[in-house]
């Protein structure tokens, strides 16, 4: 795994049986949990689990957007590098651009937008100043800027 501003943060997936399709390809949705874990484990390695900070910061991520575009068939047993990088950040929303890759070559390419919500009521919540900081430092951007 790697973080900082020049190399997007990362995460190997190996593809399953469980993952593919009657045609032993990754089924489509599976994209979605592979971009999922990258992002849960980036935020881990910024500052702590998303479990955690839920029950911390009172702050909850959940998905608002997603565009996927599909470019090449990942298969049965794949070693796929997950990206997670963060590229634009709001006051209670973030964007985070989001890669498949085998090898050198892109299976899937997306872009995944969260909103900050009240893990109680969902309603939108401010993201945390800690938060901020953190993903800043990551990116060396401030709130409001393109990452």
């Amino acid at each position: 795994m790697v973080r900082g501003p020049e190399t997007p943060f990362h995460l190997t997936v190996r593809v399953y049986y469980e993952d593919t399709d009657a045609a032993g390809v990754v089924y489509y949705a599976n994209y979605l949990k592979f971009m999922e874990r990258a992002r849960s484990d980036w935020l881990r390695a910024i500052l702590r689990g998303p479990h955690e900070l839920a029950m911390s910061a009172e702050v909850l991520f959940v998905v608002r957007s997603v565009r996927l575009q599909f470019l090449m068939p990942a298969r049965l047993d794949d070693l796929l590098t997950v990206t997670a990088e963060p590229r634009s950040l709001r006051r209670a929303s973030l964007t985070f651009g989001q890669d498949c890759l085998r090898g050198s070559e892109v299976v899937c390419r997306g872009e995944v937008g969260l909103a900050c919500v009240d893990p109680a009521t969902f309603a939108p919540r401010r993201i945390p100043e800690e938060l901020v900081r953190a993903f800043a430092a990551t990116s060396g951007r401030q709130q409001g800027e393109s990452f």
